[in-house]
């Protein structure tokens, strides 16, 4: 637990040093601002709209920060020095993608319940599609992370990791928007949610590993 809260404190404080991973939430911001204003004012097809274009923007909106997940500590050696330390590969990779979940992630999720009603969700929807957002976000941490690993020892990998992670994201896409669309109708959530939530223990527990043996390949 020791290594683990070391090296997430120190990439939180990484991290509140570079303004572009803490902008990431207020490009979200204006992109969905935008949606309303580019469509038709009614709040029926707002309504309609409104679901997929809240799950498609936050998926997009954490591959933003995929550059830097692992690539400022590669460039410096600090990556290899973490590796080669007495704290197991797991949990320096657990805590490096528990922090890019905090920064990048966690403020874009406690937007969402005011960007939703911009789009004339209901009110009673709101708690479900951020559950389902906390639900699915660990599991979006773990596949850019992978990525991120996949490319560390590439100089621009960003493109090429956002085409082989965008295909992974259609379950929870496909699950946060119906568990999302059932609330709006009134009925039984369950479903989704739970779903989700075999995603996340699913990619917390297998993923950092997985992620640990691509970079160990990386870097050599």
């Amino acid at each position: 637990m020791v290594g683990f809260s070391t090296i997430f404190m120190r990439d939180i404080r990484v991290a509140f040093r570079r303004f572009s991973e803490l902008a990431n939430p207020l490009i979200f911001v204006i992109v969905l601002a935008l949606f309303p204003l580019a469509v038709s004012p009614d709040p029926a097809r707002l309504r309609q709209i409104g679901v997929g274009i809240l799950w498609i923007s936050s998926l997009l909106s954490a591959l933003l920060a995929l550059e830097g997940l692992f690539r400022g500590d590669a460039d410096d050696g600090t990556l290899e020095q973490l590796i080669l330390s007495p704290v197991p590969v797991g949990v320096t990779v657990l805590a490096k993608v528990a922090a890019h979940w905090l920064v990048t992630i966690l403020p874009l999720v406690a937007m969402v319940p005011l960007l939703a009603l911009s789009f004339h969700l209901p009110p009673a929807a709101l708690p479900t599609l951020t559950g389902a957002l906390l639900l699915a976000t660990p599991t979006l941490s773990v596949l850019v992370a992978l990525g991120a690993a996949l490319t560390v020892g590439l100089k621009r990998g960003g493109a090429i990791v956002g085409l082989l992670i965008l295909p992974l994201t259609g379950p929870l896409l496909i699950f946060g928007a119906r568990a999302t669309d059932l609330s709006v109708a009134g009925e039984a959530t369950a479903g989704p949610l739970y779903l989700l939530a075999a995603f996340a223990a699913l990619a917390v527990s297998l993923g950092p590993v997985a992620i640990g043996a691509a970079l160990k390949v990386g870097l050599e």
